[in-house]
Order: C-alpha cells, then structure tokens, then sequence
C-alpha cells in the first residue's frame, strides 16, 4: 500500500482548522501531520512535519496565506499549496497563482470535491474553483498602484484625511490625490464604495 499524502493544515479558525482536519482524515490515503493557526508558522512547521500539501486560509494572521504560499515554495519546493478560502475573490486567485499556489477552491467545496483536490494537487495538477475562475477573468488585475493601494487599505477604518496623512507619513495633498484616483479607477462614488469595490476584488490583501 502507497504512502497516504501527508496534510498540513493552516487557519486561524480553530473550528473551521478542525473540522477540515477531521473530514480529510476520513480517507484512508490522507493523513494531517501538523496543523497552524498563523501564517507566519507555516514554513517552521512545515520543515518540522514534511506534508505533501499544504491546505492554507488566505486572511491569517502574522502572514497571510498568499504570502504564506510564497515563502512555503521558497523553502520547501516539493510541497503543494492549495488555497482553501471563505473568500472567493478574483484578485486572491489571481495572487495565489502568482505566489506558486496549485489550486484554490473555497471552504463551502463537498468533502469529496475538496479531498479529490488535494490527490490532484498533489499529482501536479493545478485546481481552481471554475466560477472564481471565470469572475477572475472577467475582472482583470489590480488597477490601483501599490501606494493607492496602501491608502485604500489605511482608510477601511475609517478617519480624515489628515488622519490618513498622519498615519502613512504623506501631505494631506498626496493622500486625496491617492484617493481620488482610487475611486476613479474603482467607479466608485465615493472613498467608502472605493474601499469596498477594492475589498469584495481582493485587492487590498496585505498590512
């Protein structure tokens, strides 16, 4: 009998970490060798355990999973990365792809679906949830620059501009011009709908 393909599992939800732990254990060539409820633990407990795959919540913290994926790759080039994600957004996919993930599929997948996944994720064979794939398509990259970016995701909470402008260390003038070209770009009405259009894409994934 072959070796059953060795899991790691990363998520912060302790819940959602083990019912996912619980479900793949149910078939007889999977097996969960470690388990992590914080991206930045993933690779030290990777080196430690040896999985085949690793199963990785996109929003974590420390490090979120995309990044997570990046630097799992990096150190252990042999392990597969398949994202499992509440959040099927266009622009997580696309990052994913981009950080060396195999596959991505979403955390409402059937056992079956999910556990086929892994084997074929573990075979070399890359999976991605088909309407993700399709939205992602449909939606193209990021428009906004890296620093449009960075003021988008400063204003989800909220706060002026000058509150803004304090707190990444830019004029005030620097910021509503970030802003105002993140709305433009976003076709939004607004800085709340820019941030939220922005959000619902995946595109302010990051500190």
């Amino acid at each position: 009998m072959t070796e059953p393909i060795k899991l790691l599992l990363a998520d912060d939800q302790a819940l959602v970490r083990g019912a996912l732990a619980a479900l793949l254990s149910l078939e007889p060539d999977l097996t969960v060798v470690a388990e992590v409820g914080r991206g930045d633990e993933v690779v030290a407990e990777a080196r430690r355990t040896g999985p085949d795959v690793a199963l990785l919540d996109v929003e974590m913290p420390g490090l979120d999973g995309i990044a997570a994926a990046a630097a799992l790759r990096a150190a252990l080039p042999a392990c597969r990365v398949l994202m499992v994600t509440t959040f099927g957004r266009p622009g997580y996919l696309r990052r994913a792809m981009e950080a060396g993930a195999n596959g991505f599929v979403v955390k409402d997948t059937p056992a079956r679906q999910l556990a086929e996944a892994v084997r074929r994720v573990h075979a070399g064979l890359r999976v991605v949830d088909p309407t993700l794939a399709a939205e992602t398509l449909a939606t193209g990259p990021s428009p906004l620059t890296e620093r449009e970016t960075g003021v988008l995701r400063a204003a989800r909470d909220g706060g002026t501009v000058a509150d803004l402008a304090g707190a990444l260390h830019l004029s005030e003038g620097t910021v509503r011009n970030h802003l105002s070209a993140a709305i433009g770009k976003t076709g939004a009405r607004n800085r709340a709908e820019a941030v939220r259009i922005a959000e619902q894409n995946g595109w302010l994934l990051g500190d």
